[in-house]
């Protein structure tokens, strides 16, 4: 995908979330935590910003899962998902960086709709 194509998706996908959660996420981040609440699966509560951080540490291992970059390895103690890079994650500046990720939660999304 080209930087125009991730674009045109990424506000589109914040379009689709915004119909669903009643409110436009502000950004990439705010998109992340709610991944990684999905993807914790505790449903909707408060968290400190050291959980607000894990979540979207799982948010970033889910989305880049799908291509490899990590393996889900079970979950801990306290019921969170572990995750092991498989894969060494390609370096950019921080624009490519943030395309990559928008192009893996696009990706992500459109896999919950198959």
């Amino acid at each position: 995908m080209d930087e125009k194509s991730i674009d045109i998706a990424w506000e589109g996908l914040l379009d689709q979330v915004q119909s669903l959660v009643g409110k436009r996420p502000a950004d990439l981040n705010a998109i992340l935590f709610l991944i990684g609440v999905q993807e914790l699966g505790t449903g909707p509560k408060r968290f400190s910003k050291e959980a607000k951080q894990d979540l979207m540490h799982i948010a970033v291992c889910r989305v880049l899962s799908l291509s490899g970059y990590y393996t889900f390895d079970g979950q801990d103690k306290d019921g969170w998902p572990r995750w092991i890079l498989t894969k060494p994650i390609p370096h950019g500046d921080l624009l490519e960086q943030e395309n990559f990720l928008k192009q893996h939660v696009i990706h992500y999304f459109e896999s919950l709709l198959v």
